[in-house]
């Protein structure tokens, strides 16, 4: 069953003079404020006063008729890796705690402003975006919704974004995906992330973690209300999302390293998917994929996320290194030893990759495949860096394929209510952003029947 208020049924609610913005900030605030809850590690930082004030003003424009969308007033959350004029974007490290206050909006935040959305905070994540886990050791780490009260990782890197969203301390969440940064902790939480065709978003004015593969996506609690914020980020018009009947849909599990290492819990809920899918006239095909054999062997070195990530942090972690997290740190210095050939090699290999993978996609509607290998791992069992690097894998694996191949994609919960976190991907080449979106809206009530 999906979580509810969706963004659709927020706006109905203001426009018909149900709520009030400021009625709806107010509960954000007093959620993230809770101290039995989630709040103090899921937010870095929390704007009460600026986000109570848009409210008001938002309040006031719809009361003239004059609201900038039908989604003014409704808060959102944002990762601390976006500029947010006069606030310091820290990226969830002590590192750059001290440089210059942001002087403008990062693109997709001005955006997300333009249609009216109240900038409620921001989220905590891994430290400059660098692990599929979730934890950090300077903010805290915030627990999935599963069994709170054993700890579990909520996924990364856009930790705090999903659980801000799962805990209704925001409605909606901007976070980042370079290899599964929206969809792992979608997975991990519940809820729906979207990672869209990276050309589409504007990548301006968020802290770089690979400039190759990094895209900027929603997190929400429906697929129409990750929708509703990609057409914000990427400049679309707001068109209704028309679901897909499920019966036609050409869907292919790929066979090759997608299905390798599921935990069962993983694995049976995948496979219950797939058959409900089927029973509805779904046409599932397994099929080969050769290619994503490639991506262990272009990312065995550190790949782009070294290399690119080294570039941009090399004089910063030269001063101020001992601030990093030891386990960040380490992987952005195999950068190092990554030469210009190296690289070269790298961006060849990937255009090859792609080319040879397009025409293999072209024959379905979409790719579908589990999102994670791994249920979310117990905090407490990730002390040991070797069971970290082990899980930290498991949980980027299918998701960077994605990436690699330049696709769109989407994570949707597939578990029944009461079982762990399971989250189910569709993906395809870029550019199948609304045909994605349509498929997952047709699928999602039924996945978890």
């Amino acid at each position: 069953m999906l979580n509810i208020p969706t963004l659709a049924a927020l706006a109905d609610d203001l426009g018909n003079g149900r709520t009030t913005a400021r009625k709806i900030v107010d509960g954000c605030l007093a959620r993230i404020a809770d101290k039995s809850g989630e709040g103090a590690r899921t937010f870095i930082h929390v704007d009460a006063e600026a986000a109570i004030e848009a409210a008001e003003a938002m309040d006031r424009l719809r009361e003239v008729n004059a609201a900038p969308s039908p989604f003014a007033g409704i808060p959102v959350s944002i990762k601390d890796l976006f500029d947010i004029r006069g606030q310091v974007t820290r990226a969830g490290s002590r590192a750059l705690e001290d440089s210059a206050p942001a002087e403008a909006d990062a693109t997709v935040v001005a955006r997300l402003r333009r249609a009216g959305f109240v900038v409620i905070g921001r989220t905590n994540m891994t430290e400059f975006a660098y692990s599929g886990i979730g934890i950090n050791p300077h903010y805290g780490t915030p627990k999935s919704v599963w069994q709170r009260n054993v700890g579990h990782v909520p996924g990364g890197s856009s930790s705090g974004a999903a659980v801000s969203v799962a805990d209704r301390m925001a409605h909606g969440a901007l976070g980042t995906d370079t290899g599964g940064s929206c969809r792992i902790p979608a997975a991990y939480n519940g809820i729906v992330g979207f990672k869209p065709t990276q050309r589409r978003v504007p990548l301006d004015g968020g802290v770089p973690l690979s400039f190759t593969l990094d895209s900027f996506g929603a997190l929400a609690r429906s697929v129409a209300c990750c929708a509703v914020l990609d057409a914000v980020l990427a400049d679309d018009p707001l068109i209704p999302l028309q679901p897909r009947p499920i019966k036609g849909m050409r869907l292919a599990v790929p066979t090759t390293v997608a299905l390798d290492e599921l935990d069962d819990e993983v694995a049976r809920a995948f496979e219950r998917a797939l058959e409900v899918l089927s029973r509805q006239g779904a046409l599932i095909e397994r099929i080969a994929f050769p290619e994503f054999l490639d991506v262990g062997v272009m990312n065995a070195n550190g790949g782009f996320a070294a290399a690119e990530s080294y570039a941009w942090h090399r004089y910063l972690i030269a001063s101020k290194g001992d601030v990093y997290d030891p386990r960040v740190s380490m992987r952005i210095l195999r950068g190092q030893s990554l030469s210009a050939a190296d690289y070269v090699d790298l961006l060849g290999a990937r255009k090859s990759l792609i080319e040879r993978s397009t025409p293999r996609l072209a024959a379905y509607d979409a790719l579908i495949l589990p999102t994670t290998a791994n249920t979310p791992p117990r905090i407490d069992d990730l002390a040991d860096d070797k069971a970290f690097a082990k899980a930290n894998v498991l949980s980027l694996r299918n998701c960077t394929l994605i990436n690699m191949i330049d696709g769109c994609a989407i994570s949707l919960p597939c578990h029944r209510e009461g079982e762990v976190p399971v989250g189910l991907m569709l993906a395809a080449a870029g550019g199948g952003d609304r045909r994605i979106l349509e498929l997952a809206a047709g699928m999602e009530a039924v996945i978890r029947v």
